[in-house]
């Protein structure tokens, strides 16, 4: 991005007032991008544990699989995901609060034993699969939010910061050479008035 500017001191003064916004802005945006990067990977981590830990429950139960035919599917349903946004790093992040699920009544004495356990087991499911996708989704907010950040502290210090800098010494060197040939400018001025007041009058001669 080329820096535009003009050849004066206004221009010179409104680089200046650019260059040191950003320079006090960056540290903070490199501890917003830290901040982030570690925010990600928590929650990356924590999207890869509630995934094995659904797998290591299904694996665990892999032996009900045969039992799962005589299973009433409509006793138990998700009727709510209860959720509040929290902020991380200036990013708004949604995070699962409750599950409510909606269980229908069945006759215990004639529904296979194992029907509680069953139940039981769904809703761990659910909550592990849901957690899951709610760490998946952080992660990818506060991915996007970081890239974002990453970019614009690379925008500020390869391409801003420097464009700045070398536009204020561009104009400094031109108001400097400026000032100089006026003073040489006013220098030879002044030598050659001072050469023409020093110099013999040359006039006609009186008449006798």
């Amino acid at each position: 991005m080329a820096i535009k500017f003009q050849y004066n001191k206004t221009s010179l003064g409104e680089m200046d007032k650019q260059l040191k916004m950003r320079m006090r802005a960056l540290p903070t945006i490199k501890s917003k991008e830290a901040a982030l990067r570690l925010e990600v990977k928590k929650a990356r981590d924590e999207a890869a544990r509630y995934c094995e830990e659904l797998e290591r429950l299904i694996a665990e139960y892999r032996y009900m699989a045969a039992l799962w035919g005589e299973f009433d599917p409509g006793l138990l349903r998700v009727k709510d995901v209860e959720l509040k946004i929290t902020k991380i790093a200036g990013v708004r992040i949604p995070v699962l609060e409750n599950i409510v699920f909606e269980e229908q009544p069945y006759d215990l004495f004639s529904a296979p034993i194992w029907y509680a356990d069953g139940i039981a087991l769904l809703k761990r499911l659910a909550r592990l699969g849901l957690e899951s996708e709610f760490f998946t989704r952080k992660n990818e907010l506060l991915d996007y939010a970081r890239k974002k950040t990453t970019q614009k502290v690379n925008l500020y210090e390869k391409v801003q910061i420097p464009g700045y800098q070398d536009a204020i010494r561009k104009i400094r060197r031109f108001l400097e050479d400026e000032e100089n040939l006026s003073k040489s400018s006013q220098k030879i001025v002044k030598t050659r008035q001072e050469g023409a007041a020093s110099a013999p009058d040359t006039g006609k001669e009186a008449r006798p």
